[in-house]
């Protein structure tokens, strides 16, 4: 094809015990935008990577503007692949024109030539539509105005095919649209780029066409027109999309959380009461507090006003400690950077949670050991053994091992802040199953989530959150996206 710029033939790699990739074929063209969708574990990474030149397929071939090419790294930049993680890759303790240029700067005779850097990224930015200059710091700059910075880099040295993973993973929805309008206006200049998401509604708003990976295969390639979200998920998981975003009711029991004009952190005089048997859903635009409150709950950020009861007691939780000894438990929306040990064993990570209830912190290693398996057969986490470590694992799985931790505190309230980001939808069904379980055992959960149709179907009632303030409670028959988001940006109800 005449606008073909990179094609994958048959293309498959193998890793100890496992087949990550098996006999993939894939191309992008010019000027399009080509989604990549799967479950975690379906293989999206490794073949991001091979086409990055990070790794070398063990069979097939792969082809850049008709020539058949051998990748590595430093190749693939030559040819112009640039590949956009989800995690950040800044120096934030540089600007932007420094992150752009780091490694790669222009010189004559062993001079720098700064102007001539500055200029050529103030050009790029313009273009962009930024609102920060090349001599910005990073540090100053939000998640998506970095991640604008990243983009920038690829514009600047001209980048023929840009890949972006996740790359609304951590913005909000205002940054994510901004986002969404520049790779229409990049595509339009006929620069391939690779689009991986687990947001469906994005990828039916950019691509022309995706590619759906099930398991190491690819299951098909479709043109955006012919495809539907229900075609698209039954390809990815092999169900049929009714059985998601579907839950049983209980019937609430009695009050074991009630929190009345709690302030500090950023949030003021919220008060809310929370039941055994329940899911009650926060929602509202990012900045809106949701966070903020359940830092303040836990006792992760101080109380200047206001008072919590648990169970009907008046608790003053100066510290996580103090809230676990209540038998709360808060599973972060950061779950790699305050969830988990990365280096660390499954095992190690399982136990250090219920460490607090213990009087003798010192534990035997095969306690570690049996805790650690226990948890992998409970929670179905996909590895090998309780050794291996926690950073090795899809995110599906290591929001499994972070419950686990929790679920060893014998805790009865649970704060799931964020509970499937960055996660797949089958893992999201699993997570659900997982919430669902703990309601039948009478325990109560609160869930933060930016996830609309997670709110809506998964919440008994919902508390919308606006500047720092509750400024809405939904019964479950007022529960609808509508009225959440007429509450959240400050709309009436009609």
């Amino acid at each position: 094809m005449a606008n073909e710029l990179l094609r994958l033939e048959n293309i498959s790699k193998r890793f100890v015990g496992v087949n990550a990739l098996t006999d993939v074929s894939f191309d992008v063209r010019r000027g399009e935008v080509h989604g990549i969708c799967g479950e975690n574990g379906a293989g999206k990474s490794t073949l991001i990577k091979v086409i990055s030149g990070a790794y070398h397929p063990d069979a097939g071939a792969i082809y850049f503007e008709g020539q058949r090419v051998a990748l590595t790294p430093r190749h693939a930049i030559d040819l112009g692949i640039q590949t956009i993680y989800q995690e950040q890759n800044n120096f934030t303790h540089l600007n932007v024109v420094e992150n752009i240029f780091t490694g790669l700067e222009i010189s004559n005779h062993g001079f720098l030539r700064k102007e001539q850097m500055v200029e050529r990224t103030r050009d790029v930015l313009k273009e962009l539509n930024c609102g920060f200059g090349p001599e910005t710091l990073l540090s100053d700059l939000s998640s998506g105005e970095q991640k604008l910075v990243e983009i920038a880099k690829a514009l600047v040295f001209q980048r023929k095919v840009i890949i972006l993973d996740e790359p609304t993973a951590s913005l909000s929805m205002a940054e994510t649209e901004h986002l969404l309008h520049i790779i229409r206006a990049i595509k339009e200049t006929g620069i391939a780029i690779i689009y991986i998401s687990h947001h469906l509604e994005e990828v039916f708003q950019i691509a022309d066409r995706v590619t759906v990976l099930r398991d190491g295969f690819k299951t098909n390639t479709y043109a955006i027109a012919e495809l539907t979200e229900q075609r698209l998920i039954r390809d990815m998981v092999g169900r049929d999309a009714s059985a998601f975003y579907s839950r049983e009711f209980l019937e609430p029991g009695e009050v074991v959380l009630e929190v009345t004009g709690a302030s500090g952190n950023g949030v003021t005089d919220c008060s809310f009461k929370l039941r055994r048997g329940e899911i009650l859903g926060f929602s509202g635009m990012v900045g809106s507090g949701r966070s903020e409150l359940m830092h303040l709950v836990f006792g992760s950020a101080p109380l200047t006003a206001g008072e919590i009861r648990v169970f009907g007691r008046k608790v003053n939780l100066r510290s996580p400690e103090a809230a676990i000894r209540n038998k709360m438990c808060f599973i972060t929306e950061d779950r790699q950077g305050t969830g988990l040990f990365l280096q660390r064993s499954i095992a190690q990570n399982v136990i250090i949670a219920s460490l607090v209830n213990r009087k003798r912190r010192i534990r035997m290693p095969s306690e570690d050991v049996a805790d650690g398996e226990a948890a992998i057969a409970k929670l179905g986490v996909k590895a090998r053994s309780s050794a291996v470590p926690v950073g090795n694992l899809s995110g599906g799985n290591q929001q499994k091992v972070v419950l686990g931790k929790w679920f060893l505190t014998a805790g009865e309230i649970f704060i799931f802040d964020e509970p499937t980001r960055g996660i797949d939808v089958g893992a999201k069904q699993e997570i659900y199953a997982i919430m669902l379980q703990l309601l039948r055992e009478n325990k109560a959960i609160i869930m933060v989530s930016s996830d609309m149709p997670e709110v809506v179907s998964m919440s008994d009632r919902v508390m919308v959150m606006r500047n720092g303030r509750i400024v809405a409670e939904l019964a479950r028959a007022d529960v609808s996206e509508e009225n959440i988001l007429t509450q959240s940006i400050g709309g009436v109800l009609t």
